[in-house]
């Protein structure tokens, strides 16, 4: 017979009562936004392991992602197209934590070495988004400081959440790309004809 649940006021919470009952308060989850753009090597193969990885991190998980984008290289670089798509995270990491594990992942799985800023590049992650926080430290601003300029990024980004606002300029991702004026080419790829 089961006991009903009674807390001991001298246990610590996280402690196991008596009657093998966990008590624990549940850590905050943030929804993140990252940018995925890959343009060596296979890139779909590159954003679907990018993807698989940011999922692996500790007390992070994917809950949603856009579809994925074929895109013009911007910094007037020679370089390939790059294809491109923004996925959701749910994550307990801080700003600062879950920046340093994407860069980590760029450089350790996908073997990026930044050399030319703007070039080439097998996996580039960027956080855009945590909550409606807004970070300006050293080596970190969020929101992203590019993103409202970038078409590469507000078409997916609003494939996956339009009515997202950014917590500066206070307008829906639907709204930014509406009004951004861009040369940019970005193409949304459907699924036969990702290769």
């Amino acid at each position: 017979m089961q006991r009903p649940w009674r807390r001991d006021s001298r246990s610590p919470i996280g402690a196991v009562d008596a009657v093998d009952r966990l008590c624990f308060n549940h850590p905050v989850e943030t929804d993140a936004y990252i940018a995925l753009g890959s343009n060596m090597g296979d890139r779909e193969l590159n954003l679907l392991r990018a993807v698989a990885e940011v999922g692996k991190l500790p007390g992070c998980r994917v809950t949603g992602l856009s579809a994925f984008y074929e895109t013009s290289p911007v910094g007037g670089i020679d370089q390939p197209s790059f294809y491109n798509g923004v996925l959701r995270l749910a994550t307990e990491l801080s700003p600062r934590e879950l920046l340093e594990r994407l860069l980590h992942i760029e450089s350790e799985v996908f073997g990026r070495v930044r050399t030319v800023q703007w070039g080439p590049r097998p996996m580039d992650l960027d956080l855009l988004l945590y909550g409606s926080m807004i970070v300006e430290e050293e080596g970190l601003i969020v929101p992203h400081p590019r993103m409202a300029e970038r078409r590469f990024v507000l078409e997916p980004l609003c494939n996956l959440a339009p009515g997202l606002v950014h917590p500066v300029l206070g307008q829906t991702v639907a709204h930014l790309l509406k009004t951004l004026r861009s040369d940019e080419s970005v193409t949304k790829l459907q699924p036969e004809k990702i290769t």
